[in-house]
């Protein structure tokens, strides 16, 4: 699996404006929906809030990967999201989270979003190519930068 196979450029959102955590679910949750007519964004904002209530998806080092299944998705899904000043997404480390990658999976995808998850999370272990997603210039810089990094494993 290649992150690839469920992040598209268009996906890509590098100035997310949202000030807190709600705001910027609803900013992710709203790009996702207007690329993909099966999600209804207040269906996708419901599932988002309900797993962050479960704890936070803000892991440490400016990354939040949020993420739910929802009912009438085909196929796992993403967007990623770049915020430059960065928003208190109650992370574990206490430090603002700048990179958001979304990831909303099928209702029956328990293996496929697992795997999902873990590519991503594989993604963003090297602080370089985090530095690097927050300086780029725009979506497409961004969009070749997370291509090339995933083709490396």
């Amino acid at each position: 699996m290649k992150i690839t196979d469920f992040l598209t450029p268009e996906m890509v959102m590098p100035q997310l404006s949202g000030q807190d955590k709600a705001q910027v679910l609803q900013e992710l949750a709203l790009g996702l929906a207007a690329h993909h007519p099966e999600i209804r964004v207040e269906d996708l904002i419901a599932v988002l809030t309900e797993r962050e209530r479960l704890g936070s998806t803000a892991i440490g080092d400016g990354i939040a990967i949020p993420h739910g299944k929802l009912p009438g998705v085909q196929r796992i899904v993403g967007a990623f999201g770049r915020h430059v000043k960065g928003v208190d997404f109650e992370s574990l480390d206490g430090n603002p989270t700048h990179l958001f990658f979304v990831l909303v999976a099928p209702e029956d995808s328990t293996n496929l979003h697992l795997k999902a998850l873990a590519r991503v999370s594989r993604l963003f272990k090297d602080p370089s190519f985090r530095q690097r997603l927050i300086e780029a210039a725009g979506a497409e810089e961004i969009f070749r930068l997370i291509k090339e990094e995933d083709a490396r494993f």
